[in-house]
């Protein structure tokens, strides 16, 4: 049996401007952090004349190409692998629609696992470009290309999306201490909303392609705070990283109106008036995880679980998409 996992990740900075409708003509740029909450994939080969397949449905099939579930079909047919005599299933930390790339976490830990399958060994930028290319160019999905990359790569990461497609990953250059500190003093809070994130994205990629000057604006100022994220976060300015995520925030919710509603405004608030020194929403909006930055944690954490939402503790994943059992 073959288990593979591929963390899920929060947006530190620069969030949107990973979609190919933008940084194909300016160029892109983004800081994201992989974090201990996962998606796996067992693969094994049975002695059952079937292709099958568990999910949250239940799919038994002749073949990969009467396989209802896209994601999956698609990633078998890339890798010439047809069935039958195969048994695949998924679990993870965390449910899908809540922001955290969990699709793309899913692709790219099924690509992982169906390479060890093979036997073939796959280096995580082009794990990351298979991903991507069944998400984006065979499916034709509104996502960027940020999650398949921190999924792949792990770590706290800075990523440059360039016009001609490429995507150049490296480390934050942080100290250990800040980055002791950043990890401690991140609260993650879940707002009961799921959903899926095409409907706000395709808004965006529409707006963008159309070249509408308020929201190329938007995202010029948004890629201009990653940057200046970057800077704060090297320089060990937490407190100014901290603002910056306000900052972040008001401007990513004048992209849609959907972004984000009259309980979300207020728990955001809320976390302001109780030791959060800044915070966002995580992913494309409309509902998932709150994440605040607060050096009275225990203050925030004690007003936050009277409203009711529920906290997420996490660490940083500095391993990226792996096989964990083989």
């Amino acid at each position: 049996m073959i288990i593979s996992r591929s963390p899920l990740r929060i947006t530190l900075g620069g969030g949107g401007t990973d979609l190919p409708s933008y940084y194909r003509e300016h160029g892109g740029f983004l800081i994201a952090a992989a974090i201990d909450r996962y998606v796996y994939i067992t693969v094994h080969r049975t002695f059952v004349p079937e292709l099958i397949v568990k999910y949250s449905q239940l799919e038994r099939v002749r073949s990969a190409s009467e396989l209802r579930h896209p994601i999956i079909r698609e990633a078998l047919r890339l890798l010439e692998i047809e069935g039958p005599y195969v048994e695949l299933a998924s679990m993870a930390d965390i449910p899908a629609g809540t922001g955290l790339g969990s699709s793309s976490s899913f692709t790219t830990s099924l690509l992982k696992a169906l390479h060890t399958y093979k036997k073939a060994l796959i280096h995580p930028r082009e794990l990351a470009e298979q991903a991507c290319h069944i998400e984006i160019d065979l499916l034709q999905e509104p996502i960027g290309k940020q999650d398949q990359y921190i999924s792949a790569f792990g770590g706290v990461t800075c990523f440059e999306f360039a016009r001609d497609g490429r995507v150049d990953a490296r480390p934050l250059g942080v100290d250990q201490e800040t980055l002791f500190n950043l990890e401690d003093n991140l609260v993650l809070f879940f707002t009961g909303y799921s959903r899926s994130a095409s409907a706000i994205l395709k808004e965006q990629d529409d707006k963008s392609r159309e070249r509408d000057a308020s929201m190329l604006d938007n995202l010029h100022f948004v890629k201009d705070l990653g940057r200046q994220s970057q800077q704060a976060l090297e320089g060990g300015d937490l407190r100014g990283f901290a603002e910056l995520m306000n900052v972040h925030w008001r401007h990513k919710k004048q992209r849609s109106e959907s972004m984000s509603n009259t309980a979300i405004d207020d728990w955001y608030e809320k976390g302001l008036a109780n030791g959060a020194l800044g915070g966002k929403l995580i992913g494309a909006g409309g509902g998932g995880f709150l994440l605040f930055y607060a050096e009275d944690r225990a203050r925030l954490r004690h007003a936050m679980a009277g409203t009711g939402l529920t906290e997420v503790r996490f660490r940083f994943d500095f391993e990226g998409t792996k096989v964990v059992v083989q």
